[in-house]
């Protein structure tokens, strides 16, 4: 009985192993185009723009070594970098912080009772869905200096508009009201946090007498953080990589004072056809939003609540 209940034992661990290999077999073949694609159109050029960074190509001659020489031309010898840089920060440093606390104040607002809130978010939402060509042909249209809707809606209070897009002071902060435009998509996951926070500390609360805002700042902000903490990392991701709205606005006019990281990158690679060069501008930025994440991360232990965990 013990050796055949031994050779039972084996051929029950052989078939084990064997279905075991298939599945991990099958595994790999339903992800293997997700592998497939990112290798092609992820790693290979990540690595292929590391390589080219160090190099002066015009992307038809044979690339030229050049050592750290792109970075050093970018930190010391392009004034036009840091103004780029200045101007990325300054649409990022604004455009983020208002963009999350408008967006929760409206969740705030229309996760409430009332007649007609569905109609209202659909309102707030539906700018996230318009195609940013499109917003940003919109937007170009609403801003005109003249007979722009925007001014005339001014006039009638007797201020008088700026040109905006055609206005160094005032072009940034255009672009910026084109991203608080599209703030719905983040409104619609904060209404999704407040209204999964569970009633039974809502009541509670008032049991103890607390009123709305004690609700707001004890209860529910610090259920919705995880959300907030999302659309902040996002929201500091997508600032830097702006693009569009640049590109359809200004393209980075006048006198560059739009000008941003990524269009810079675009120009310096597509139509001057400086590639090593920007390929070095494409890593800076990166090192910039992974150290600017990472400090964000690491803040994260201060402020961001999880119910699965416990403060100490």
């Amino acid at each position: 009985m013990s050796i055949s209940a031994s050779i039972g034992r084996r051929r029950g661990s052989r078939r084990g192993m064997k279905r075991s290999t298939r599945e991990t077999l099958f595994f790999y073949v339903c992800i293997s185009p997700w592998i497939i694609g990112f290798v092609v159109f992820t790693a290979v050029p990540m690595f292929s723009s590391l390589y080219l960074s160090f190099t002066d190509w015009d992307s038809f001659q044979k690339p030229n070594w050049v050592g750290l020489g792109n970075y050093a031309k970018a930190l010391t010898a392009d004034p036009l970098f840091w103004k780029v840089l200045r101007n990325t920060f300054y649409y990022a440093i604004v455009s983020v912080p208002v963009s999350l606390l408008i967006a929760l104040y409206l969740s705030n607002l229309l996760s409430h009772d009332f007649r007609g809130k569905r109609i209202y978010r659909t309102i707030i939402y539906l700018p996230s869905l318009v195609p940013l060509v499109a917003a940003g042909l919109i937007f170009k249209w609403l801003l005109k200096p003249d007979d722009g809707p925007v001014n005339a809606l001014l006039g009638l209070f007797g201020i008088k508009g700026p040109a905006w897009l055609l206005d160094a002071n005032w072009v940034i902060p255009a672009i910026i009201l084109l991203s608080i435009w599209q703030v719905g998509g983040g409104t619609i996951l904060l209404i999704s946090a407040i209204n999964g926070v569970p009633k039974e500390l809502y009541e509670a609360a008032e049991i103890d007498g607390a009123g709305h805002y004690r609700l707001f700042w004890s209860i529910t902000f610090p259920m919705i953080t995880p959300i907030l903490f999302f659309n902040l990392v996002t929201g500091i991701i997508g600032a830097f990589q702006v693009f569009d709205q640049v590109y359809i606005l200004t393209q980075g006019g006048p006198d560059n004072a739009s000008q941003m990281m990524v269009p810079y990158i675009y120009t310096s690679a597509f139509k001057d056809f400086h590639m090593g060069y920007a390929s070095a501008l494409a890593w800076i930025l990166f090192v910039i939003i992974m150290v600017i994440s990472a400090a964000v991360l690491k803040s994260s232990d201060a402020w961001v609540f999880y119910e699965s965990e416990v403060k100490k």
